[in-house]
């Protein structure tokens, strides 16, 4: 009964003007939808039809072609599907039209309806299929001063990478898994350069290995600056 009419609550401020300005604004039982688009400096414009649900979720309906077979994506979905370049940042990089004006999201209305908790499920299943892979990392240890490589594959070795860097302290003989000791040597250099991208062997940092925040490496029970600021942005 409380989520019904917090659901009903929430569906009465769908009512106000700035929404029903939006070029194709249609509402339905329990959702209402826009139009909106994400450009790209080589292809140009990608159309799609933004729907919102009265319980939070956000789905875009893409419509770039007539041959475009998407169907439902999330907005980061979207945003990649329609080749946008540079930084990843959705919320800024679709628009809505608002009479005549692409307007980013971050720059309207619509973001207060957006609820982390309910595109927790999708952005999990989602999330992790783009951005599958983290290159590996070195901690360097304080007694020893030798680095020691974190391989970042699964959510619990990026959860042990994360908590390890967080202590400033960290030791060799910290390390929960490949036991390991002060006395074991480093690796060479020549074979530190490999840090397992798919996309090159000594990859200095590409797209398919640097990872700004994901629900594979950030973590929502967290305190620190990183995990904050990523659920921040995420659920505005």
């Amino acid at each position: 009964m409380m989520r019904s009419e917090e659901n009903s609550s929430n569906w009465g401020m769908f009512e106000e003007e700035g929404v029903q300005k939006m070029e194709g604004f249609v509402k339905g039982s329990d959702f209402i939808e826009v139009h909106c688009g994400c450009t790209s400096k080589k292809y140009g414009d990608s159309s799609g039809k933004l729907r919102i649900s009265s319980s939070g979720h956000f789905f875009i309906f893409c419509f770039c072609s007539d041959a475009c077979n998407a169907g439902k994506l999330t907005p980061e979905e979207f945003e990649k599907h329609s080749q946008r370049e540079g930084i990843r940042k959705w919320k800024s990089n679709i628009w809505v039209s608002v009479e005549g004006v692409k307007v980013p999201l971050w720059r309207t209305c619509l973001l207060k309806y957006y609820k982390h908790s309910e595109n927790e499920a999708n952005w999990t299943s989602a999330a992790l299929r783009r951005r599958n892979f983290h290159r590996d990392e070195f901690i360097r240890c304080f007694e020893c001063k030798k680095e020691r490589r974190f391989r970042l594959r699964t959510r619990d070795q990026c959860q042990i990478y994360h908590n390890s860097i967080a202590n400033q302290r960290w030791k060799c003989s910290d390390r929960p898994y490949d036991m390991i000791t002060c006395d074991d040597d480093e690796e060479r250099e020549s074979r530190k350069s490999f840090r397992g991208c798919p996309r090159s062997s000594k990859c200095r940092g590409c797209t398919s290995c640097v990872c700004f925040g994901c629900l594979r490496c950030r973590f929502l029970d967290c305190h620190c600056r990183a995990c904050t600021d990523f659920v921040q942005n995420t659920a505005p």
